[in-house]
């Protein structure tokens, strides 16, 4: 691992880059090239970056980050024109592009395919950032393709500021999949970048950040087709995953009768590789069936408290017991029972369904205030 003493680089006044700065750009331009990793600052954190075309650069970059169970990267690129060769802009992503790029948010569109597996989400979008640092965007500029974007971090360990920091928590076999280290000495503590999800009716915040681009907490969104509506649940799992693994998560559905709850449902159960189809278990309560994605396993619980009209009735089926770590509940008919749920297990999400013209569903999803807590520290999108 070889580094560079970049102390002396203020990415406010660098102005043009030369001397040293530019010299440690064709460093860093030559190892990406050759498929290397290479550490570097940005104005949320230091990086890692990869060649995001080069699988096999890719490849040891999971390997570093490890147990990341499906969880995407984003790319840097050097401008919306390079952008465009990676991602489909629609009008609501170039609108984001025009107002807040360059700078600490990371837009996610549908891919084109263009980068190396593992790269897009298993929905097939990609998030892009251009970082607001003038020592990055020359290192893509002179590349001529996008690197990745995640903070340089193992998956699970604190979002580094300093190198020295993020090198004491590494393990010797993790430091020698690094080949160069940028360094800019102690960065600023500031919050990661903003995360947006163009791909839907409506952009939504995944993860907030410094810049409030939109509502962070909650998401209100048109469907246009069960398939769509069962894609958006599979979104609120993978935005919760961290959750779902830790503690575990319940989501409570509410709607009026053929809403879309059942649908709903099927789409969490899709997301989490469950083949059975699900039915809404009216008669007996709920219906229970395991799961198992990436590293994780666990049980999908699909409850429906249609019935269930008195506390009487609540207590005896003892729902508290079934939630916990790797347990995700999905909850028909929330209303009906939110006011006897256990507070300590209360829903982390809450989703109105109300049927619209042809197969249409407006969807308002609100987050508990304990989530929301959450996710503005994270580092669910592991994106700096």
């Amino acid at each position: 691992m070889r580094s560079i003493d970049l102390s002396s680089y203020s990415s406010e006044t660098a102005g043009e880059i030369g001397g040293a700065v530019a010299a440690a750009v064709r460093s860093a331009v030559r190892a990406l090239d050759n498929g290397q990793l290479v550490v570097f600052p940005t104005e949320t954190s230091y990086g890692l970056g990869a060649d995001a075309t080069n699988p096999q650069a890719v490849n040891q970059l999971l390997k570093y980050k490890s147990r990341r169970q499906g969880k995407p990267l984003s790319i840097a690129v050097s401008d919306q024109a390079m952008a465009e060769r990676y991602v489909e802009l629609n009008d609501q992503a170039r609108q984001i592009y025009q107002r807040w790029l360059p700078g600490p948010v990371t837009v996610v569109s549908p891919g084109r395919g263009a980068v190396a597996s593992g790269v897009e989400s298993e929905f097939g979008t990609l998030g892009v950032r251009i970082p607001d640092y003038p020592l990055v965007l020359e290192i893509v500029r002179r590349l001529g393709r996008p690197i990745t974007a995640t903070s340089a971090n193992a998956s699970g360990q604190a979002r580094p500021y300093a190198i020295l920091k993020l090198l004491a928590r590494l393990t010797p076999a993790r430091q020698r999949l690094l080949d160069l280290v940028l360094d800019a000495g102690q960065l600023p503590v500031n919050p990661p970048s903003t995360v947006i999800d163009t791909t839907l009716s409506a952009p939504v915040t995944l993860r907030a950040g410094k810049v409030a681009v939109s509502d962070a907490a909650d998401w209100r969104l048109e469907t246009f087709s069960p398939a769509e509506t069962r894609q958006v649940a599979g979104r609120v799992v993978l935005r919760h995953w961290d959750r779902v693994v830790q503690a575990g998560l319940v989501i409570g559905l509410e709607g009026e009768l053929g809403a879309g709850k059942t649908v709903f449902a099927q789409g969490v159960a899709e997301f989490l590789g469950i083949d059975e189809q699900l039915s809404s278990p009216t008669f007996i309560y709920a219906a229970e069936y395991a799961f198992r994605r990436h590293q994780a396993s666990g049980q999908l619980y699909h409850l429906d408290m249609w019935k269930v009209d008195t506390r009487r009735i609540f207590d005896r089926l003892e729902v508290g017991r079934l939630a916990g770590p790797g347990r995700v509940l999905a909850v028909e008919w929330w209303n009906q029972v939110k006011a006897w749920w256990p507070a300590s297990q209360a829903a982390r999400v809450v989703v109105r369904i109300e049927p619209g013209q042809d197969q249409r569903r407006h969807l308002n999803i609100t987050n508990s205030a304990v989530d929301r807590a959450v996710n503005h520290t994270s580092d669910t999108a592991r994106q700096p």
